[in-house]
C-alpha cells in the first residue's frame, strides 16, 4: 500500500538522494531478523512469530505520521523491515505443517494468490488515498490492514509440535542457526530472480510520470494482478514437472520484462513489462518455497525458510540500493538501470542450467 508513494514523500522531506534506502533499510532489517524468526518459528511456534510481524506493521503505520523528517523516516523504514523478517517465515512453515507433501507447490500457490490480491490492490489504494486525502490517511490505512491480520491470527490453531516457552536464551544464535546449507543453491538462484523487484520498487514509481500516469501504483498493480494468472498453475506445474524447469521459464520471463520495460516508449508497453514480471513472480514464489520445503529437515523448516528469505531480502535490497544510487546520484536513466538489471535473472537461468548439466542432487 505505501511503497509507491514513498520515493516522492522522501523527496518532499528533502532526502531524494536516499531513495534507494527506502527498500534497502527495510530489507536490511528483514535480513538481520531472519535467523531469529527461523529459530523462534522452530521453537516457540508459528503463530507467535506471525503475530510479531503483524503487530510491528500495525504500530509503524502510526509512527510514520509522528516522524515526518528524513532521519525519522529512514529509521522507521529499518524497523518496519522486522515485520517482513518475521511474518512470512512462520507463515510458510505453517503451510508446510498442514499440507500433504505432494501438493506443497499448489498450497504455496494459494498462499501466493492471497498475497497477490493484497499486493495488487494495495498500491492503487495507497495512491488513491494519498491523492484524495493526503499521505497520512494512507499510513493510517496500512495500520488498519495490519490490525485485521492480527485479528485473524488470534483465532488460528498452533501447528508446531513440542513447542517451548519463550526465553531470552533462544535469541542467542549459534553458527548453524544463521544459515541452512541444504538450500544454498536455491538461494544462489534467488539472488538473480528477486533483484528486479528491488529495482522495480525503487525507480519504477517515479517512472510513471514519464508516461503521463498519475497513479504511481499502476505498474505494481499490473504486476501483481498478472501474477494471479500463474500462481496457482505455477504451483501445480512445479509439483508435476519439477521446481527447476518452472524457475528456468520464470527467469526467462523476468529477463524479458526488464528489457521490455527499459525499451518502453508508451504507457501500454511500460505496463506490459509489469505483466511479464507478474507472470514470472507467479511462477517463482510457489516453486521456490516448495523446493525449500522439500529439502528442509522437519525440525529445521523455520531455519531453511529463514535462509530462503535472507536471500530474497539480500537480492531485493541490493536491487533497491544499487538502482537508487545509479538513478539518483549518477543520473542514469531508468531505462539504462533496467537494461543492466536484465543480466541478473539471466544469471539465474544459467545457474539452473548448470545444476541440471552436472546433475546436482539439489536439482528438482
Amino acid at each position: 500500500m505505501i511503497v509507491p508513494e514513498l520515493p516522492s514523500y522522501l523527496k518532499d522531506l528533502g532526502g531524494g538522494e536516499h531513495i534507494g534506502w527506502i527498500i534497502g533499510l527495510f530489507t536490511l532489517a528483514a535480513l538481520i531478523s531472519r535467523p531469529y524468526s527461523g529459530r523462534l518459528t522452530d521453537t516457540v511456534g508459528r503463530i507467535p512469530v506471525m503475530l510479531i510481524g503483524a503487530i510491528v506493521c500495525f504500530f509503524l503505520g502510526f509512527l510514520y505520521v509522528l516522524l515526518p523528517f528524513v532521519v525519522g523516516f529512514l529509521t522507521l523504514r529499518f524497523f518496519h523491515g522486522f515485520s517482513t523478517g518475521f511474518k512470512p517465515t512462520a507463515t510458510s512453515a505453517y503451510i508446510a505443517d498442514i499440507t500433504p507433501s505432494n501438493r506443497k507447490g499448489e498450497a504455496v500457490g494459494y498462499l501466493s494468490i492471497s498475497g497477490s490480491l493484497g499486493m495488487s490492490s494495495g498500491p492503487a489504494i495507497g495512491s488513491f488515498l494519498t491523492n484524495a486525502y493526503g499521505i497520512n490517511s494512507m499510513f493510517y490505512a496500512s495500520s488498519i490492514a495490519a490490525l485485521c491480520s492480527v485479528a485473524v491470527l488470534i483465532g488460528m490453531r498452533e501447528t508446531l509440535e513440542n513447542k517451548k516457552a519463550f526465553k531470552w536464551s533462544l535469541l542467542k544464535l549459534k553458527k548453524e542457526d544463521l544459515f541452512e546449507n541444504r538450500v544454498l543453491h536455491i538461494c544462489m538462484v534467488m539472488l538473480g530472480l528477486f533483484f528486479p523487484y528491488g529495482v522495480t520498487l525503487t525507480i519504477i514509481p517515479d517512472a510513471h510520470t514519464d508516461f503521463g500516469l498519475t497513479n504511481k501504483g499502476l505498474f505494481m498493480a499490473t504486476l501483481t494482478i498478472s501474477s494471479l494468472v500463474t500462481r496457482l498453475i505455477g504451483g501445480r506445474f512445479s509439483d508435476n514437472y519439477g521446481r527447476a524447469p518452472v524457475l528456468m521459464f520464470a527467469a526467462a520471463l523476468s529477463t524479458t520484462s526488464m528489457l521490455i520495460t527499459g525499451y518502453a516508449t508508451t504507457a501500454t508497453i511500460f505496463l506490459l513489462g509489469g505483466v511479464f514480471l507478474g507472470f514470472a513472480s507467479g511462477l517463482i514464489s510457489p516453486a521456490i518455497t516448495a523446493w525449500v520445503l522439500e529439502l528442509a529437515i522437519k525440525d529445521k523448516i523455520g531455519r531453511a525458510l529463514a535462509s530462503m528469505y535472507m536471500a530474497l531480502e539480500l537480492a531485493i535490497g541490493m536491487g533497491a540500493v544499487l538502482s537508487g544510487m545509479f538513478f539518483a546520484q549518477y543520473n542514469w536513466e531508468f531505462k539504462t538501470v533496467l537494461w543492466a538489471c536484465a543480466l541478473l535473472p539471466f544469471y539465474s537461468l544459467l545457474y539452473l542450467i548448470s545444476l541440471k548439466l552436472i546433475k546436482h542432487p539439489s536439482y528438482r
